[in-house]
């Protein structure tokens, strides 16, 4: 039993190094057209959510909704090449083992989420920056009725949404953030136990 539960928290930490590695040593790309990198991005979005009071769950997804991008040999920027990266797949094909539902599931929805607000949201696709709306036409643009009454019945439909908010407004040139170490006793908290 004993060499289980040290085997278990020596995958933990071995996961948490993966994410912190990703989100330190490879996130300095450029953010689409933003003058901000990935590693940025992702401070800011989970910052959002930790103000907002999200729990670690969502804390986690926000951190780590982009992920897709840091695993995938794109580039920095494929929409602009009119490329769906459909960055959300590989994202959640990486978190997927490693995760509870409560993570993974956002992750993967977030791209459908801007595609369910910009349907029911009137004021949604006003607010987009200039590369979500390039990659909005990539990704299949505003949902029809059927697929955001579709979207609406998942179960993380809602946690989605939440990050999907947060996603598009963490684009801020020089704002401060706390450091990705500070965010990961939540990515810890969120981490399979059962994972292998």
């Amino acid at each position: 039993m004993a060499a289980g539960a040290d085997r278990a928290a020596q995958l933990g930490v071995q996961r948490l190094d993966r994410i912190a590695d990703l989100l330190t040593l490879k996130a300095d790309g450029r953010y689409g057209l933003h003058d901000i990198t990935q590693r940025q991005h992702a401070l800011q979005a989970a910052r959002q959510a930790e103000r907002a009071g999200g729990d670690a769950a969502l804390i986690t997804a926000c951190l780590l909704h982009d992920i897709g991008h840091l695993v995938h040999d794109l580039g920095d920027r494929p929409a602009e090449q009119g490329v769906d990266d459909r960055h959300e797949a590989p994202g959640h094909a990486f978190l997927a083992a490693w995760f509870v539902p409560e993570v993974i599931e956002p992750v993967r929805l977030h791209v459908a989420a801007k595609r369910y607000l910009c349907a029911t949201k009137a004021d949604y696709f006003a607010k987009l920056s200039k590369d979500s709306v390039l990659s909005l036409a990539l990704q299949g643009g505003p949902m029809s009725a059927a697929e955001a009454a579709h979207f609406a019945a998942l179960p993380q439909a809602t946690a989605a949404v939440r990050l999907r908010r947060f996603d598009e407004a963490a684009k801020v040139k020089d704002l401060e953030t706390p450091t990705v170490a500070h965010f990961l006793p939540y990515v810890a908290e969120c981490l399979k136990p059962e994972a292998g």
